[in-house]
């Protein structure tokens, strides 16, 4: 362990700790600096004072009044208007158009005054000769309607009743499991799996494994149980006689008496200071919004990625 202090390997987790770009700048206090050092040096711009607004001249930039419209040639309405139609006049060929008479005016209702082509003859109420009427022939005469919708109800249509079809017990699903029948026979091999796609750092189902499962373990063979032992005769029971055991008394050993030393408790200097084994050090560790972009956005789907909001 270091006299000085940690390591940077237990400070930060790295082997060593990079230099520092403002190693070895002259420290500026932050205290009592002023907002703007240029405004208290060299010389200053000095305003001529602020002027009040009144009806002279002083109180504006230029030495005299400007006018919008200085020096521009007056122009008058009136003379451009005659002027214009003089020139379209000079466009006719010539004169005005005057019809012969004005417009005559009907005087009332039902009368032909004024109008082009004048009163009409008159109508005759003699009638036409007409060739003789022929009524058509009849229609032909059918039964009526029979009462039904004619689904459901036998000879109720024009033709012959529809032959019947069978149509057998959930016979969507017959199809379709032929069809899918008929996909397995076509299929040669299994599914095409490729070990260069980028996998996550934790499966999504924990229990899932790629590898076969060995096979199942044959239990071992049960040993047939000995039947237990059953001596001759029941055991004697101890009276205070000793009469169950094998020896009337206990044999004596001798145990002499020892007494046991005293180890000598070791001193300050000779006993080990103990330094527990150091825990798990902790290092510059990449956010998890950063790894899911870099999971999401990589050098295959870079160029066509975009936002999405969950």
């Amino acid at each position: 362990m270091p006299a000085e202090g940690k390591s940077d390997l237990e400070r930060i987790g790295l082997f060593s700790e990079m230099g520092y770009v403002t190693i070895g700048d002259k420290y500026v206090s932050q205290y009592m600096r002023p907002f703007n050092e240029a405004a208290s040096k060299n010389r200053q711009m000095l305003p001529g004072g602020s002027k009040t607004l009144s009806a002279l001249q002083e109180g504006y930039f230029e030495p005299q009044f400007v006018r919008i419209f200085d020096g521009e040639a007056y122009s008058n309405p009136v003379q451009i208007r005659r002027r214009y139609r003089l020139a379209e006049a000079k466009k006719n060929l010539g004169k005005a158009f005057l019809p012969s008479n004005g417009d005559k005016l009907p005087c009332g209702k039902g009368t032909y005054y004024g109008t082009i082509g004048g009163p009409f003859t008159y109508f005759s109420a003699q009638l036409k000769a007409r060739e003789r009427y022929i009524p058509p022939g009849k229609n032909f005469y059918t039964n009526p309607g029979k009462k039904g919708t004619g689904y459901g109800y036998a000879n109720l249509t024009i033709g012959e009743q529809y032959p019947h079809e069978a149509d057998g017990y959930e016979l969507e699903k017959l199809i379709a499991k032929k069809a899918r029948e008929e996909h397995k026979r076509l299929v040669k091999g299994g599914p095409f799996k490729i070990n260069l796609y980028p996998q996550d750092y934790f499966d999504v189902n924990p229990y899932f494994n790629d590898k076969p499962l060995p096979p199942v373990k044959k239990p071992p063979p049960e040993k047939p149980i000995a039947p237990p032992f059953i001596p001759s005769s029941p055991a004697k029971k101890s009276g205070g006689m000793k009469g169950g055991t094998f020896d009337p008394y206990p044999s004596h050993s001798a145990d002499p008496y020892v007494i046991k030393k005293s180890m000598a408790v070791p001193t300050s200097k000779e006993r080990k200071i103990f330094y527990p084994p150091p825990g798990p050090r902790s290092r510059p560790v990449t956010s998890i919004i950063t790894l899911n972009v870099t999971r999401s956005i990589n050098a295959n789907n870079y160029k066509t990625a975009h936002l999405t909001s969950d």
